[in-house]
């Protein structure tokens, strides 16, 4: 409150920063997707679309649940993300089990 208190630099700052780290990580991602054999890089390379295609039918789900407001709270795009790292984790587990 008494530091960052709708201070407008604070706020761009600190959007900069998280923006310019996610990037730094795609690149990081990359970087370690090219480094992969061939298994790997199936395992995860499937494991990333079946992500994919779950968050873009549960974000649009989820969204249209709140605009309707059949659900009694707000779509919060963390509780998105949180399901996306799930998933992601699940399916690479699957994956793995299945392929090795």
């Amino acid at each position: 409150m008494y530091i960052w208190d709708d201070h407008a630099v604070l706020t761009v700052l600190a959007v900069s920063v998280n923006f310019v780290h996610g990037i730094l990580m795609i690149f990081a991602n990359r970087s370690l997707f090219n480094n992969f054999d061939e298994l790997e890089r199936k395992i995860h390379l499937e494991s990333l679309a079946l992500t994919l295609g779950l968050a873009v039918v549960v974000g649009l789900s989820y969204s249209l649940l709140d605009t309707t407001n059949l659900i009694g709270f707000d779509a919060e795009i963390s509780n998105l993300v949180i399901f996306i790292g799930v998933t992601y984790l699940i399916l690479v587990t699957i994956n793995t089990r299945r392929y090795t």
